[in-house]
Order: structure tokens, then C-alpha cells, then sequence
């Protein structure tokens, strides 16, 4: 999980990052916002070749000059961009589409609105050969995404980027390519059993999902916008130097609201008493969360009274779910 310094070229980098989100990004939003009032067109900018200039700042490591027909850094990292900013929304009364700009329903005046926050990352993968390359030869898979950190209060004046980091040949992050290889064999390959001549929809890698944590990515990377819809103002809040060996970072915590009963009960069997206690709050011990476990059904805010997060160590007592354990396609694919 050390990069390679040899190729780490750019420099001045958290300067130029401030400049690229202002010039690239921020505000062509803010023009895009002040049309879409006039033409009622959605002022989503797509994130795909930003995010890759944003990966080579954050890197320090320039572009393979592919045009994403090849390796998108010098080191041969794949960079994936997510953006969650500006999506379209819905009305929840009339089923009609809304500007996230807007406040109520332009169609019945409703401002009962479904505020979309379901953007991800996508992978595909069409061969054999193409998913050793994923997960084998390739060393960083290298995510950025843009979001609200107050999606929940529906707050859209504040923006966040942040980046994170996989590494294929660190334990640490060994359920990344199970998911893709499994992908591959159980999805991509039974979809071209049935119907050779159409393509599969890619493999979705969702952002704050259980799969996302249990991959354990390492955050490199995160920075605020405020004021983004008028005057924008970025503050980094995060940045690892380009240089820094990776596998001395903590991967993000994972919150227990995603767990599944049964996954709660793999955590609160006796000998994961060690690895948990020091991970409950003040007030609670291990017998609230074993009691916990044997209900009938999960309460999730008792839960998070008790274990809110788990950190690395204990997702590491917790696997990936049956579906996304690899596994043979059900019947061999033949071309035709």
C-alpha cells in the first residue's frame, strides 16, 4: 500500500485542488444553476473526467494520457467517479419530476419531494480477462465522490468531495475483488447464458453500503464547499500526502445500522467479547448486546445505543453476505 514516489510528479497539490474544484467544477455549477432557473434543465455536471484530474492532484501522479481507454494514472490505478450532487428528483404526490433546486413541485405544488441520493460506482467487467485486471493486476482502485454531508436535513448548500482508496493486494481489502469476481461468474455470466446478444448492467459499488466497509477503504481525501450554490468557499478538511504508505491508515467505521439480525448475532457470540467491549458506549457492556441479539427482531436504535460503529477488527468477525460470496455461474457460458 505504498505508492510509487518514483511517479508522484505533481506538487503544490492541496493549492491546485482548491483550483480545479473552483475552475472545473464549482463554478460551471454555479452558471449551470443560474440557466437551469431559465430553462428548467437539471444542472448535474457529470464528475467522470474531473474526477480524474482530482485523482492525479490527489495523487500527485499525472494521467497515462488514455482519454479512459487505459490506465487513468501513470501507476496503473483505475479511478471511479460517484456524483450524488444535483440529482433529479421526484414528487411523491403526483410522481412528477423535480429540479433539486426546487422547493416544491413545479407540476401540483406539492413539496412532498423524494430526494434522490442513489448515484454509485460502477464497474464492468465483460471477461475473464478483464476482471484479473480488476482485481489482480491492478494495484489502487481509487474512488472519488461528491455528495451533502446534510442530505438528511435537506441541506443542498453544502457539498463534500472526498477520495477513497483499495488496494487489491492488501489483506485489508480482500472482499473487493471477491464482490467483483463474483460479480463476474454469478451475474455477467448466467445474463449471457440467457441472452448472448445483450449486455449485462454493470456491477453497482455502492457508496456507505455494508460491502462498501467491509472492503475497508482508506479515506485520502475530503473536502467542504459552502455557499455552493452562489458563492462557493472550499475548505480542505483531510488530505494524505502522496507519498504517505497507505496501510498505516484507519479504514472508515462502519455503522452497525446496517447489520442484518444475524449478522448481530455472529458479533455478540462469547468470543468476541474481546474485540467489541472496547467498542460500546459508556453505560452498556457485552450482555446488552448478546441479550439484544436473541430478540426476535433487530432494533436498530437499541443497537446504535449500544454499538454504534465497528472499526476494522471487528468487521473483520463478519463476511461478506450469500450473495456476494463468489461462486460458479449456475451453467457454463458457450458462445454461440
Amino acid at each position: 500500500m505504498k505508492p510509487n514516489t518514483d511517479l508522484i510528479t505533481i506538487g503544490n497539490n492541496e493549492e491546485l485542488i482548491k483550483r480545479l474544484l473552483e475552475e472545473l467544477v464549482l463554478l460551471p455549477r454555479v452558471k449551470a444553476i443560474d440557466w437551469s432557473r431559465i430553462t428548467k434543465q437539471t444542472p448535474n455536471m457529470k464528475v467522470g473526467y474531473p474526477g480524474q484530474h482530482l485523482a492525479s492532484l490527489i495523487t500527485g501522479i499525472e494521467g497515462a494520457r488514455t482519454g479512459a481507454r487505459g490506465d487513468d494514472l501513470r501507476d496503473g490505478s483505475e479511478v471511479k467517479s460517484c456524483s450524488r450532487v444535483d440529482q433529479l428528483d421526484s414528487c411523491k404526490d403526483c410522481n412528477l419530476r423535480v429540479l433539486r433546486i426546487e422547493d416544491a413541485c413545479p407540476h401540483c405544488g406539492s413539496i412532498n419531494l423524494k430526494r434522490m441520493d442513489d448515484s454509485k460506482w460502477l464497474f464492468a467487467i465483460k471477461s475473464e480477462e478483464e476482471m484479473k485486471l480488476l482485481t489482480q493486476r491492478i494495484e489502487r482502485i481509487f474512488l472519488t465522490i461528491a455528495d451533502y454531508p446534510h442530505f438528511s436535513n435537506s441541506e443542498f448548500e453544502t457539498l463534500r468531495f472526498q477520495a477513497f482508496e483499495i488496494w487489491n493486494g492488501h489483506v485489508r481489502h480482500r472482499h473487493f475483488a471477491a464482490l467483483m469476481e463474483n460479480y463476474y461468474r454469478k451475474i455477467f455470466l448466467e445474463h449471457i447464458q440467457r441472452n448472448a446478444n445483450k449486455t449485462p448492467a454493470p456491477k453497482n459499488f455502492w457508496p456507505y453500503s455494508y460491502q462498501f466497509y467491509l472492503c475497508n477503504p482508506v479515506k485520502v481525501f475530503e473536502a467542504t464547499v459552502t455557499n455552493a450554490n452562489t458563492r462557493p468557499e472550499t475548505i480542505i478538511n483531510y488530505y494524505v500526502q502522496p507519498d504517505n504508505d497507505r496501510s498505516t491508515l484507519t479504514p472508515e467505521a462502519m455503522p452497525t445500522s446496517l447489520l442484518t439480525l444475524e449478522e448481530v448475532r455472529t458479533l455478540a457470540e462469547p468470543v468476541n467479547e474481546y474485540t467489541l467491549t472496547p467498542l460500546i458506549l459508556a453505560g452498556n457492556n457485552f450482555s446488552d448486546l448478546q441479550h439484544l441479539a436473541s430478540q426476535k427482531q433487530l432494533n436498530k436504535q437499541r443497537l446504535s445505543e449500544i454499538l454504534p460503529f465497528l472499526n476494522e477488527s471487528a468487521r473483520g468477525l463478519l463476511d461478506l453476505r450469500d450473495t456476494d460470496k463468489v461462486a460458479e455461474a449456475k451453467a457454463q457460458y458457450r458462445r454461440r
